[in-house]
């Protein structure tokens, strides 16, 4: 059975070969849609558009996700937990101490956002603070330093925002056609054929993108699972934590599409499972979580 070494060079490997294949997807609905109306200049448009929108969400993505979330300053006085452990774990990471918020929620959770080591930030649900043990909010500090630690910011701006571009581009596109248009110079019978499958590839790009997304965003959790165990050389801690998470159920009063891949748990308390179901998560199964931290724990 793979160590957490393994498993955490194994989860970083796997989302960096989505990536490329994300960013292969984008091009090739700029192309299918420059193709259609031989005009190569749009590729080149769609290319400059979805950077320009990547690095504007990236930079703001802190202040954007702690409005959206409501999430308020912590003080050290009334959450020393949380401040004592972000301070222990982050020193021993060799992570600047992140900005410490609280969200007023019942429903236990967290997540890390901003820009950097440096601009980053980490929140935590006022039923995370009352429900956890000492080892286990350790377990979900870690958890979410891990996060800061392996860019995952980046990472998923860019596939949160590119998966949002390519449906963007497919509504316009779809829009666009039924008024008519388009490339009309195709070469016979396979000119024609190529320009139907170009539509056919722009009208899916968007539901292949939004699989990419989510399956970037497991990925980079069970990721960031192994990184926080290594760091706490405890993975019983954050186990026990996942496990306390996933049994609430109850979905948070914020909870948001838009930033429930933040999230150490899924905000909206969904338990996927089967197969489909499994597709369209934001998150792993608690289960498989856990048994990949006990499974795999150092002895």
């Amino acid at each position: 059975m793979a160590n957490l070494y393994q498993e955490q060079s194994n989860n970083l490997t796997r989302t960096w070969f989505l990536m490329i294949g994300f960013f292969a997807l984008v091009a090739l609905v700029g192309w299918g849609v420059s193709y259609y109306y031989g005009d190569v200049t749009i590729f080149y448009g769609a290319m400059a558009f979805a950077l320009f929108m990547n690095v504007g969400s990236y930079w703001f993505s802190d202040k954007l996700v702690l409005s959206m979330t409501n999430a308020k300053l912590a003080s050290r006085e009334e959450h020393f937990d949380l401040y004592t452990v972000t301070e222990n774990l982050a020193i021993t990471a060799g992570l600047p101490i992140p900005k410490l918020y609280v969200i007023n929620d019942p429903a236990p959770n967290a997540f890390a956002t901003g820009r950097d080591e440096k601009h980053a930030v980490v929140a935590a649900t006022t039923g995370l603070l009352s429900m956890m043990t000492r080892a286990e909010l350790e377990g979900v500090i870690a958890h979410e330093l891990s996060h800061i630690k392996n860019r995952d910011m980046l990472v998923m701006t860019v596939a949160v925002v590119l998966a949002g571009f390519l449906a963007i581009i497919a509504d316009i596109f779809l829009r666009a056609s039924m008024f008519g248009g388009g490339n009309r110079d195709d070469n016979g019978k396979a000119g024609a054929l190529f320009a139907i499958i170009a539509v056919v590839g722009i009208i899916l790009a968007p539901i292949a993108a939004q699989l990419i997304q989510l399956a970037i965003s497991r990925r980079r959790e069970y990721l960031a699972d192994a990184s926080g165990a290594l760091l706490t050389r405890y993975p019983e801690g954050l186990a026990s934590a996942l496990q306390k998470i996933g049994a609430y159920g109850q979905p948070m009063k914020s909870a948001s599409h838009a930033t429930a891949h933040l999230f150490i748990g899924d905000p909206f308390g969904a338990k996927a499972g089967k197969f489909v179901q499994g597709l369209f998560a934001t998150h792993p199964p608690v289960a498989d979580r856990v048994k990949r931290l006990l499974g795999s724990a150092p002895e």
